[in-house]
């Protein structure tokens, strides 16, 4: 198995890119069977948080809360989810956990435990998987949870990762999808679009590298899109930084799929309508750049790119001055009667109405 490129995770978590044709030391993981390869890869993961009574070692994991709990899960299955050509395992391992912990954080809840399930083909070796597991002991520390279960099992498609994360919120902290009015705010953080077109630079050196092997990619000039691809991280920054400006959304989601489909997925749950404003959309200059160089319009993949894993969420009219100014948040638009449907307002003050065109993994 070789990486196109290979993003390294370290200690300041910045990317460093190199090219890395990789021979393996293989060990077969039949030489350790199940239990003893769940036993060899969750060793070094220790327990932080105090509600994990019990982790990996037993029937199951044992864990106290006297809040409510968020549990969600999602599924990656390789060549659909992601691609080894590119994505280098550690970084798969760091990705999977963080794309679980950004659904808690959509909920306004604290992530506490996660469980990791895998099924592997036989071209994946023991070092392979050591890699994989190293990436999500990386993202327990980062995001302070524990890693207290899962299971292995054999796979003839190749690599699947599921993974469970459970969080916690008190009760009446807890934010839906279905709490927005017609009068409120629709505010994002971060920029969009970014990863969306690191995937695309991938892609196409992909190609390239399909053709000549032995061709040397000069990826500096794309390096924050690649990192916002391979190395994406879940916005806990964000529900913090709320909390301590004293605003608690009326509704949120975090953006996996596209703006343009979690817009809808806000508006559909609470009922109501929305303008969106081609202007207010944050965009990193990078990301401008090379959409221009792929010949693509920047607003469209915005919209429509998926994978960001920023927050989209309304607030309150009144709680405008207590984010104004903000350089993590943006506002991008406002609520209205569903009536008047959901669309973009453009830079030429026309009226779009909007159409999920974001990731759909059934297609």
């Amino acid at each position: 198995m070789h990486y196109l490129c290979k993003l390294e995770i370290i200690n300041t978590y910045t990317p460093i890119l190199m090219l890395k044709n990789k021979d393996e030391n293989r060990t077969p993981l039949s030489s350790l069977g199940e239990f003893g390869l769940i036993e060899h890869l969750t060793k070094h993961f220790t327990v932080s948080q105090e509600s994990t009574l019990k982790g990996v070692g037993d029937d199951a994991a044992v864990i106290k809360s006297e809040q409510a709990q968020v549990l969600t899960t999602d599924l990656l299955i390789e060549g659909v989810h992601f691609d080894l050509a590119y994505m280098p395992l550690k970084h798969l391992g760091y990705k999977a956990v963080v794309v679980n912990l950004s659904d808690v954080y959509a909920m306004n809840a604290k992530a506490t435990q996660i469980t990791v399930s895998i099924a592997v083909s036989n071209r994946f070796s023991l070092e392979a998987l050591e890699e994989l597991y190293a990436g999500i002991q990386t993202a327990c520390k980062v995001y302070n949870v524990d890693l207290v279960g899962g299971d292995t099992s054999s796979s003839v498609t190749g690599l699947i990762i599921s993974i469970t994360a459970v969080g916690v919120a008190n009760e009446d902290q807890i934010v839906y999808r279905d709490g927005a009015s017609d009068t409120d705010l629709l505010v994002v953080s971060g920029d969009l679009g970014a990863a969306h077109m690191g995937m695309q630079v991938l892609e196409r050196e992909k190609q390239v590298f399909k053709v000549n092997p032995n061709s040397q990619p000069d990826l500096e000039a794309y390096t924050y899109l690649i990192e916002r691809q391979l190395k994406p991280e879940a916005r806990k920054d964000i529900t913090e930084l709320l909390e301590a400006l004293d605003v608690k959304p009326t509704s949120m989601i975090d953006i996996s799929d596209g703006l343009s489909s979690e817009v809808i997925h806000l508006t559909k749950a609470s009922d109501i309508g929305c303008n969106v404003y081609e202007d207010k959309i944050p965009m990193d200059p990078q990301f401008i750049n090379v959409c221009e160089e792929f010949e693509v319009d920047s607003t469209t993949m915005a919209l429509n790119g998926g994978e960001d894993y920023e927050l989209l969420f309304t607030i309150k009219s009144e709680d405008f001055p207590k984010i104004k100014g903000n350089p993590n948040l943006t506002v991008i638009g406002h609520m209205t009667k569903a009536s008047e449907g959901v669309h973009l307002i453009t830079r030429a003050n026309t009226k779009i109405p909007i159409v999920a065109r974001g990731w759909n993994s059934l297609k």
